[in-house]
């Protein structure tokens, strides 16, 4: 069983799981539909738009699996849910955002990224899940402005627009606390294999992953580093995704680089009531899972919030490898 999120510690938190299906399935995967296909926001406001269309928070759920933002470009990772717990995994989406009463900016569409990843890197903490899902949706948000940005999802399906109010919105905040693209990595030292009696201390996937070689500290700014914030037994909402797992996979796949992939766990001795490692509280981390690939000089190239695809991270981890 898997114990219930510390809500007040990681108020976005998170988990998608991949299906542990024996053959890979990347037809989940489909690009970002057009704008052309969404009515322009021409001035409306979030609220406005929503009631243009069709409400239908009675029927769907839209799941962000995140909440920071920063002036720019955001990468907002959601999930789209039948009342029923079943996932829309094939809708077309585009997303609006504005701040209150005010003109809202959009459509941003969103394109679907699978969450399967090959059966040999699927883990027991992913296929074991009865409430998986298979996708997350992905739009690039341009928010020029600090402050509460309110969402809205139009979903094209057949013939019918549909509406869903995402909860909570963004609040794209002025003080960046999480490192961003750009920023230096904060030197952190991560437990590694050799340090523990049982590696259950360090790391809740089952099975165990190779991630715990290398102790952060010693390696960044010597090489490129990937980061991995993540605890797959313990994290519990449907929209964190099998993260560890898609890591594991992009490391086979770059054995012959040097680079170093690292995976560190969430609470204190694995436990949700004993709060944060000083790890991710260094990283200011009000969620869980998190990516962060860092350069050979020590700068994060990529920071990625929530549940990614194997294709996101391979395309993150070529930016630093060449």
């Amino acid at each position: 069983m898997r114990a219930a999120l510390a809500i007040a510690l990681l108020p976005a938190a998170v988990a998608i799981a991949a299906c542990g299906d024996d053959e890979k399935d990347d037809s989940a995967a489909a690009p970002a539909p057009s704008a052309s296909e969404f009515p322009e926001a021409d001035g409306r406001t979030v609220d406005q738009i929503y009631g243009d269309a069709v409400p239908s928070d009675d029927d769907t759920v839209v799941a962000p699996a995140g909440k920071v933002a920063n002036v720019g470009t955001n990468r907002f990772g959601f999930a789209v849910f039948n009342v029923d717990g079943s996932q829309v995994t094939d809708a077309e989406v585009a997303i609006y955002a504005g701040q209150k009463s005010k003109r809202a900016e959009g459509p941003f569409p969103a394109r679907i990224e699978s969450l399967e990843t090959d059966p040999e890197f699927t883990a027991q903490t992913s296929s074991t899940d009865p409430d998986t899902a298979r996708v997350v949706y992905v739009s690039e948000l341009e928010l020029d402005k600090p402050g509460q940005w309110d969402l809205v999802a139009l979903l094209n399906q057949g013939e019918t627009t549909s509406s869903v109010l995402v909860p909570g919105g963004l609040n794209v905040d002025a003080d960046k606390q999480v490192p961003a693209v750009g920023d230096e990595a904060p030197e952190i030292d991560t437990a590694t294999a050799d340090e523990v009696v049982n590696l259950d201390e360090i790391d809740t996937r089952d099975p165990h992953d190779t991630m715990h070689e290398e102790n952060f500290s010693d390696v960044v700014g010597e090489k490129p580093v990937v980061l991995t914030f993540a605890t797959p037994l313990l994290c519990q909402s449907r929209v964190c995704g099998p993260v560890v797992d898609v890591a594991e996979q992009v490391k086979a796949d770059h054995e012959d680089d040097d680079i170093a992939f690292i995976h560190q766990e969430i609470y204190e001795d694995n436990d949700v009531n004993k709060g944060l490692q000083e790890q991710p509280a260094a990283y200011g981390l009000p969620t869980e899972p998190w990516v962060f690939v860092i350069d050979e000089d020590g700068t994060v190239s990529s920071a990625i919030e929530g549940a990614l695809s194997v294709d996101e991270l391979e395309q993150a981890v070529d930016k630093v490898t060449g």
